[in-house]
């Protein structure tokens, strides 16, 4: 009976590791969406990574040096992304935390920005995500924004 125990917990654990990491794949999935589509200027791959009631912010300093919290509107950003420029946004990600519980995620990942080939800045972005019935969406996404201490 010990023994029966011990193989249905371990056959358990498997079977949970198994789902916990296919959920952990298609979150990941979902952000690489994002960045690819922001690499390539594909305003639909984009749209496609968030859900329809969504919110952006990021964290930097303002033109006084002090830090403020800027909202702003996903469909003016992906506008933005898919407006003619010369040279590629290339956001490099590194997914340092993911977080499951049901149908919400939460991902922390640190970044370094380049337009084409020259470095702009990093942070760590963290996002939000809920899976509803066409997958994982993001809902949430706040940023940090430095030009120093890029140390990953």
């Amino acid at each position: 009976m010990k023994r029966l125990s011990i193989i249905l917990f371990l056959f358990g654990s498997i079977q949970l590791y198994a789902q916990s990491n296919t959920e952990e794949t298609a979150v990941k999935a979902t952000i690489n969406l994002l960045f690819d589509g922001m690499r390539n200027a594909d305003t639909a791959m984009i749209r496609k990574a968030f859900a329809t009631q969504n919110t952006m912010q990021t964290i930097a300093k303002n033109k006084d040096g002090k830090f403020v919290v800027r909202t702003e509107n996903v469909s003016d950003f992906i506008k933005s992304i898919g407006t003619p420029h010369p040279e590629k946004y290339d956001e490099r990600i590194v997914f340092t935390k993911i977080l499951i519980d049901a149908n919400l995620a939460s991902v922390w990942t640190d970044y370094k920005f380049y337009v084409g080939e020259k470095f702009s800045h990093c942070g760590v972005n963290s996002f939000q995500l809920f899976k509803g019935e066409d997958g994982w969406k993001i809902i949430y996404i706040i940023d940090t924004r430095r030009k120093d201490n890029c140390n990953f």
